[in-house]
């Protein structure tokens, strides 16, 4: 009798040409036959998008991708032609009708076995619907720490999803991602309701990176420094700035006969940056200076730097961002360049507070019945951005439904919707200011950088790595805790404990000197262990 791995190996080998699946890709193949939920936090490269695919062709009914970016789309479907599989197609708010409704048609004739969608499309009911009568018979979120607001990336769009995946019967769900630390992995479970899912998460060393960090006083130093850094690395790389005039402003600082450089920033036309996005990956470009926006659906495996010339918000994005760099396993070069004041433009971006009076605008706009978006900001006078900044905290709250393309009151008073709107907001300010604080710390730590990182993501690393800048000049020696390895220690990562102010967390990095922990309702904090052990503050929870 042929097992269900003998099948699995059998078609990636025959209709996609795989040669042979990577234990992990097949653990999670099988579960996914047997009508189990995955989530698999996999590093780009590593063959997340085969976990799907090739189960897909084996169960009965169409497959649904969640994606969040057109490109992402466009990529995947793109591989999939090449493949010998079903149609793949896509709908999405830029391409013209005639596609929408042939993606339709197809999807209802059983032609199409993959369908791939942006989040807000299942905001139409009539999109929802369209999916249970096709009968989906897998359903895949890609990016899935969007649906975190633990995560870097977090996005209002993804929080629909879970719902609709009750309403399509719940079949199997694969949640896929290239980053998640440990809070992460527990929201993607449980605001998408996933059943006792498979947990494949692969290590997040990666030796092959040399991580440094170089701190500064003076701006105008640090920009002399970054450019000619770059003109005297290996190409090709990346750098990575705060704004989209920092992006413009090095870019044309880098770009002469013997350097192809070019910016990237969402500010460009959409022309401008498929043609950037394609440079890169086909060489014409040497270096790309962008923002946050240049990241997703680069794969390219010969990156042989990534240079930040100002520190990112979270661990989580830094993480994800250098991630783009040696995946072809050769050596490549992580630079921080940090400046003290970088991180208050990110902490003044996450101190406003949602308006009382947004907020009560958008109620008193719902109380005449369900509304367009277009009607709604008519009834509310409220700018577009302050409208959608109201609407989706109202929404995550459980204040207001969105279905059908149109918005509704929930059971809420207004007060009570109010009250749950800030207090909401407020719980997210301290969990993004706390990870701010933590870039700051990994940024000055004398302690092993790649320890560090690894500790933040869950994986513990014993000894320093030798290979970043702290173990070269030996002070990461220093800051090893005495206990590490030692199984019989207090607080090693992952550790469960209670603060008696601060109530529960998980402990996520030791040093000789401190311990880094992630509390349930005030985020990431690091405490001093003199003053843990000394008071006794934590309480390891059974």
């Amino acid at each position: 009798m042929t097992t269900a791995r003998e099948r699995l190996q059998r078609a990636a080998a025959d209709r996609f040409d795989f040669p042979e699946l990577h234990p992990d890709q097949l653990d999670g193949m099988e579960h996914l036959l047997e009508g189990r939920d995955v989530l698999a936090v996999l590093p780009t490269g590593a063959g997340k998008s085969a976990i799907y695919q090739v189960p897909a062709v084996l169960l009965e009914g169409p497959t649904v991708v969640v994606s969040p970016l057109i490109a992402l789309q466009h990529d995947q479907q793109q591989g999939l032609a090449e493949r010998d599989v079903p149609e793949a197609v896509t709908v999405n708010s830029a391409q013209a009708a005639a596609r929408t409704n042939h993606a339709w048609e197809a999807l209802a004739a059983g032609a199409a076995e993959y369908l791939f969608l942006a989040p807000e499309q299942l905001a139409k009911d009539e999109v929802v619907e369209r999916l249970i009568e096709a009968g989906t018979s897998l359903f895949v979120v890609d990016e899935a720490h969007c649906v975190s607001e633990w995560g870097h990336d977090f996005r209002p769009d993804y929080l629909r999803i879970g719902a609709t995946i009750a309403r399509l019967g719940h079949p199997p769900v694969v949640a896929l991602t290239a980053t998640a630390a440990p809070p992460v992995r527990a929201d993607i479970v449980e605001r998408l309701g996933l059943r006792e899912p498979r947990e494949i998460v692969a290590s997040f060393d990666r030796p092959e990176l040399h991580l440094t960090v170089q701190v500064y006083a003076d701006d105008d130093l640090r920009h002399r420094e970054i450019v000619e850094r770059v003109r005297e690395l290996p190409k090709p790389g990346l750098v990575y700035v705060a704004t989209r005039k920092e992006a413009e402003r090095y870019a044309e600082a880098l770009a002469g006969p013997d350097l192809r450089a070019a910016h990237y920033h969402a500010g460009l036309n959409r022309k401008r940056r498929v043609e950037v996005h394609d440079g890169f990956l086909d060489g014409t470009f040497d270096v790309v200076v962008a923002t946050s926006a240049f990241g997703m659906g680069i794969d390219k495996p010969d990156v042989r730097f990534v240079l930040h010339a100002a520190s990112p918000g979270s661990l989580d994005a830094y993480y994800q961002q250098i991630g783009r760099a040696g995946r072809d396993g050769g050596p490549a070069t992580i630079e921080l360049h940090h400046h003290h004041d970088d991180l208050r433009l990110q902490r003044f971006l996450v101190a406003r507070r949602p308006k009382p009076e947004a907020l009560r605008a958008v109620l008193t706009a719902l109380e005449q019945g369900p509304v367009t978006g277009k009607e709604l900001g008519e009834r509310s006078g409220l700018s577009p951005q302050r409208r959608t900044t109201a609407l989706n905290l109202l929404e995550q709250v459980g204040a207001v439904r969105i279905e059908e393309g149109r918005v509704s009151r929930a059971d809420l008073s207004a007060q009570e919707a109010v009250d749950a709107a800030a207090e909401a907001a407020e719980r997210h300010r301290r969990l993004v200011r706390s990870r701010i604080d933590l870039v700051r710390e990994y940024a000055e730590t004398g302690g092993c950088r790649r320890r560090y990182l690894l500790g933040y993501f869950g994986e513990e690393l014993g000894g320093p790595c030798g290979h970043c800048d702290t173990c070269g000049s030996g002070s990461a020696a220093e800051h090893v805790p005495a206990d590490v390895g030692d199984e019989d220690a207090a607080f090693t990562p992952s550790t469960p404990v209670r603060h008696p102010e601060w109530g529960d967390g998980v402990v996520l990095a030791t040093e000789a000197d401190r311990l880094t922990v992630l509390f349930d309702e005030r985020g990431y904090t690091t405490l001093s262990r003199e003053a843990v052990e000394e008071r006794g503050l934590l309480d390891v929870r059974e």
